[in-house]
């Protein structure tokens, strides 16, 4: 089965999908749309069209493990998300995940510009792999 992973963002949200076994990262892209509702149309279209069974929604929690602003965001965001696509969504922390994002564009030799056309999707990348990692151990 194909996981779909998201990096939910307000102008940008990364995307990223697992190859068809449900092992490895694959496609990565990134969306820019700041309406959630139509957002969330654009990555049921997708999920719809790659043949997607699941989805991985980002879930920025504190360092601290308390939920602030972007993780109850996202929280509501995940369930327009299943309204629209009529799939599951799991929540997976994202701590830090853009942090390293940026760190592996950087060390890739991307400049601060190049980087910030990408990074949401990078992070999307490790969200799914995190999630692929946990379910194929």
């Amino acid at each position: 089965m194909r996981v779909m992973a998201v990096d939910y963002g307000d102008a940008r949200t990364g995307v990223a999908i697992s190859d068809m076994l449900g092992i490895i990262a694959g496609e990565t892209l990134v969306i820019e749309e700041a309406d959630e509702q139509r957002l969330a149309g654009k990555l049921s279209d997708l999920a719809a069209r790659k043949g997607v069974g699941l989805l991985v929604l980002g879930h920025p929690i504190n360092m601290n493990g308390s939920s602030g602003p972007r993780a109850v965001k996202s929280e509501n965001f995940a369930q327009l998300l299943k309204q629209a696509s009529g799939l599951p969504v799991v929540l997976l922390d994202e701590r830090r995940t853009t942090v390293e994002a940026h760190s592996i564009l950087a060390t890739a030799g991307q400049n601060a510009k190049k980087r910030k056309k990408s990074v949401d999707a990078v992070a999307a990348a490790l969200i799914l792999e995190t999630y692929l990692g946990q379910q194929n151990r």
